[in-house]
C-alpha cells in the first residue's frame, strides 16, 4: 500500500507536541515503515516590532497535523491513541480518507515558498489609513492607494503642504493609523 496524506485534529496550541509525540511513538513501536513526514503547516511571517524586523512562524491550519502514512489497524491505532489527537479529518471515524495528491502538493509548496518568502504579518487593503513610521515622511499619515505583496512594498498618498503626493514605502515603514 502507498503512503498517503492524512489530517488529525489535535488541540489547539499542541500541534507541535502531537508531532513530537507521533514521531516518537512510531520510533518506539518500530512503525517507520508505515509512516512518511508528520508536518504541522506553518509559514514564515514576518512582523515589525519596535522598528525591528521580527521572524515568526504562523500555523496555516491550527489545531492540524498533516501525516503520510500508510493507513491499517496498527498505524491507526497508534494515532488515534496519541495524547491530544481528537481524530482524523474526513472519511469516517474508523476508515478516515486522506486529502488528495493535488491538496497534499498544495500544502507542501506553501510550507516551501513560505521559507523563501516571509509573509508580511499585517496585511494592507488599499483605501485604508497608515501612519509612516521610518523615513522621510515619517509621522506623516497616508491613504494606501497599492499593495505590493511580491515585493512588499505599498504605493501611499501623503499628504504634503495640502498636497496629496504618492510615496512608495516598504511594509516596514508604514504601521495601520
Amino acid at each position: 500500500m502507498a503512503m498517503r496524506w492524512y489530517v488529525v485534529h489535535a488541540y489547539s496550541g499542541y500541534e507541535k507536541r502531537v508531532q513530537n509525540t507521533l514521531k516518537e511513538r512510531v520510533e518506539l513501536h518500530e512503525m517507520q515503515g508505515s509512516f512518511g513526514e508528520i508536518l504541522v503547516p506553518t509559514e514564515e511571517v514576518v512582523e515589525i516590532r519596535e522598528g525591528k524586523k521580527r521572524k515568526s512562524e504562523r500555523k496555516f491550519y491550527p489545531g492540524y497535523v498533516l501525516v503520510q502514512m500508510e493507513m491499517n489497524d496498527e498505524s491507526w491505532h497508534l494515532v488515534k491513541d496519541t495524547p491530544r489527537v481528537m481524530g482524523f479529518i474526513g472519511g469516517t471515524a474508523d476508515k478516515p480518507a486522506p486529502i488528495t495528491e493535488k491538496e497534499a502538493e498544495a500544502i507542501l509548496q506553501r510550507v516551501e515558498s513560505g521559507v523563501d518568502q516571509p509573509r508580511p504579518k499585517t496585511m494592507f487593503e488599499p483605501g485604508e489609513m497608515v501612519r509612516v513610521t521610518d523615513g522621510p515622511f515619517a509621522d506623516f499619515n497616508g491613504v494606501v492607494e497599492e499593495v505590493n505583496y511580491e515585493k512588499n512594498r505599498l504605493q501611499v498618498a501623503v499628504l504634503i503642504f495640502g498636497r496629496s503626493t504618492p510615496v512608495e514605502l516598504g511594509f516596514g515603514q508604514v504601521e495601520k493609523a
